[in-house]
């Protein structure tokens, strides 16, 4: 039965009887067209959490248990799912509309709050409790600040906690939101007293990994493996624990769990049917595990990691190349740039097309920044010196408070060229100390962001320095400091290599190299900082100093968790029906490209100017090796009327049943409707991009870029091969 039967046809924001829809949008309210739109299953490898609530179905509690455990993991979209089947299945339960305010935010989290809140009266006073507490946090009281209502919403934890203190989740939902408190010590005790009656809950665990991360890593490390023992199958989970291990130098273990949540992800996307610009986690671990590569030595490794963020498919609004929000391009482009300066690639830095620099003012500022890098360590001083007159001239635009993001990474980037550039003059005396400067603050600005945000440490640049002045005592102090900051750094460990070695200080060179021989066992050949420690010929063995005992990267078979790099998912069966009769699958399309466009029945105007506009750009498309197909869940009369009523001079095909729809995922299970879907399928039969919900997709000038970006990538890997 339909979901919104179940509602008494109720209208979740205006509470206004609902007759009929626009096709493809939801009954329930516009707060229901996004998110996912198909049924859960059961999700091994999260661990197991209980949160028992008030439902009429028993079913309800097992997949609301499912969405909170999933929270745990910070796994929202899966959670949305979940609680989404339980209002299916109880649509009468105030907790269920409470999970889905848990995992909302704006205005889609005000309206599932209210409806919770219509419902309280049928609950036990424990959940009522929890309700009022989300009514209070997001009220719009006018006369309260966001800090007020954040500090009253936590108070009510507080109560929830003291009334009924057996309540684990209390503790956890309170502890979750105050791990950002200068008083980890107080959190760190209500999460340890949680793992002293639960200890694999996965919540307590994870929520101490975040607590401590960046502050003492090294008080986690028995939880974090146990949590990475647990949460085998959350990607953001697996990506916590890599964190730590990162945090105390433990680059061999961070690899390994940052590419097993790399690999859960790229499982889940194939056996789904997400995009990259879909997953937040996939984004930024796979940026983090081509910097942890980095410190392995692995330059190819995290190069290739770039590239691959940097050719997953563009979207106008999740990964747009011109905007700076846009997270998978950027952290693709973060990954490049902080590879190439890392290993001193001058040269692919200024090859032309190299690097795919766009038009934003963060673009310009990495571009003078990077190019300028290039051309000192090139001795072209001429063209250095215009590259940073270039990077000095946008001040005015980053002081700006629009992109005041900007301003610390730019005012270290401008001391750095100054100091670098000095150096390249033979001006050490003001080279050096405006080097020593900035790695003090290059230092700082590291203690509190992650690396990742960063190239080469300055600390170490400023010990290479020292070593090329003959200062070997003064390269160990600067190596030291690197380290203190990037824990068994192998460009560091280099360095102390031949500092110690230079001052006849053997025992500490040998110890200097064992280390580095382990942090880079995996390394890639021909590394001129694991090269030029052999001209001391110094007899030493590979020398693990970590916290604990590591296993190397490359020993540890890890295919069992997914596929190794992201390529377009399978399209779905297609089997439709044409005008004649005949049946019309994706095989009949060998060959070309394949638009791919799900029409739902009913009368929308919006759906109907989709497809005048798509009829109006069908050439075009031709012109790329790509059909457009529509199939319509109406008569193939119908679809044919249609289309000739509409000028629409496309290939209409029949769906009577909404099987392709629900292959295609352009149907909802929750209320049984089909969806407005339009998926770009490759000349492989993979589909590379797709949007399905309630509003039509109708950018095609979008699609054509990205049809004739996707025939670019096909035949450059044909090329390769």
């Amino acid at each position: 039965m339909p979901v919104v039967a179940q509602h008494d046809s109720m209208h979740p924001e205006s509470g206004k009887t609902v007759t009929q829809g626009p096709p493809g949008r939801s009954l329930l309210g516009r707060a229901f067209d996004v998110g996912p739109r198909q049924k859960p299953w059961v999700i091994e490898g999260i661990g197991q959490s209980s949160f028992p609530i008030t439902t009429a179905n028993p079913e309800a509690q097992k997949w609301f248990d499912q969405g909170n455990t999933l929270l745990h993991s910070y796994w929202s979209y899966e959670a949305e799912r979940a609680f989404r089947w339980t209002l299916k299945l109880d649509p009468e339960c105030a907790m269920c509309y409470w999970g889905m305010a848990r995992v909302s935010g704006g205005l889609r989290r005000a309206i599932f709050v209210r409806e919770a809140a219509k419902r309280k009266g049928k609950v036990t006073t424990r959940e009522r409790m929890y309700i009022e507490a989300w009514e209070q946090r997001w009220a719009q009281d006018d006369e309260l600040s966001d800090e007020a209502r954040q500090t009253r919403f936590e108070h009510a934890l507080q109560e929830i906690c003291m009334k009924y203190p057996e309540d684990l989740e209390a503790k956890l939902l309170f502890a979750n939101e105050r791990l950002g408190s200068k008083d980890p010590y107080g959190i760190d005790a209500i999460l340890q007293g949680v793992l002293a009656v639960a200890p694999r809950h996965p919540g307590a665990l994870h929520y101490r990994i975040h607590l401590w991360d960046r502050k003492e890593p090294r008080y986690i490390l028995a939880n974090s493996a146990l949590y990475g023992s647990i949460a085998t199958s959350a990607a953001h989970g697996q990506h916590m624990v890599g964190h730590i291990y990162s945090g105390v130098g433990m680059w061999h273990e961070a690899a390994i769990n940052m590419e097993i949540s790399d690999r859960n992800d790229l499982r889940y996307m194939r056996d789904h049917m997400r995009l990259p610009f879909h997953d937040w986690n996939y984004a930024h671990n796979r940026d983090y595990l081509s910097f942890v590569q980095e410190q392995l030595g692995m330059y190819q490794a995290a190069l290739a990691g770039a590239r691959e963020l940097l050719g997953a498919p563009m979207d106008p609004t999740y990964n747009n190349i011109t905007k700076d929000s846009s997270a998978l391009h950027w952290l693709g482009m973060e990954a490049l740039v902080r590879v190439l300066i890392k290993f001193e690639r001058w040269n692919e830095i200024l090859e032309p097309g190299y690097i795919p620099w766009g038009t934003t003012l963060r673009d310009e500022m990495n571009k003078n920044y990077c190019e300028t890098l290039a051309w000192i360590g090139l001795g072209d001083l001429d063209k250095a010196r215009k590259g940073m007159s270039a990077h000095a001239e946008i001040k005015q635009q980053i002081d700006k408070p629009e992109n005041k993001e900007l301003a610390e990474t730019y005012v270290i980037q401008g001391a750095e060229l100054q100091a670098r550039f000095a150096l390249a003059k033979d001006n050490s005396l003001e080279g050096l100390a405006l080097l020593t400067d900035v790695a003090k603050r290059d230092l700082e600005f590291r203690r509190t962001t992650e690396a990742l945000h960063r190239g080469s440490v300055l600390y170490n640049v400023l010990g290479e320095a020292y070593l090329a002045r003959h200062s070997p005592e003064l390269a160990v102090l600067a190596f030291e400091k690197a380290l203190e900051v990037v824990k068994n750094d192998g460009f560091a460990l280099s360095g102390l290599v031949d500092a110690y070695a230079s001052m006849g200080r053997l025992p500490e060179a040998r110890n200097a190299l064992g280390r580095l021989l382990f942090v880079w066992s995996d390394a890639d050949p021909g590394l001129k900082w694991l090269e030029r420690t052999k001209h001391w010929r110094l007899d030493a063995q590979p020398i693990d100093s970590s916290s604990a005992t590591q296993r190397r990267y490359k020993s540890v078979a890890l295919e069992k968790f997914g596929p190794s790099a992201w390529e377009p998912y399978p399209a779905p069966h297609l089997d439709a029906i044409d005008s004649n009769g005949q049946k019309v699958t994706l095989d009949d399309f060998q060959g070309k490209n394949v638009l791919l466009v799900f029409y739902p029945p009913g009368e929308c105007s919006q759906c109907v100017g989709q497809l005048v506009e798509l009829s109006k750009k069908k050439s075009e498309f031709l012109r790329l090796d790509t059909e457009v197909v529509v199939v319509g869940g109406g008569t193939p009369q119908q679809a044919t009327a249609l289309a000739k009523a509409n000028d629409a001079h496309l290939q209409m095909l029949w769906d009577p049943k909404f099987e392709d729809a629900r292959r295609f995922h352009a149907y909802d299970d929750f209320e049984d409707i089909p969806l407005n879907c339009i998926a770009m399928i490759d000349k492989h039969s993979r589909v590379h991009w797709s949007r399905e919900g309630g509003d039509p997709f109708a950018d095609f000038d979008f699609l054509l870029k990205e049809a004739q970006r996707m025939n670019e990538g096909i035949a450059k890997a044909r090329a390769n091969q």
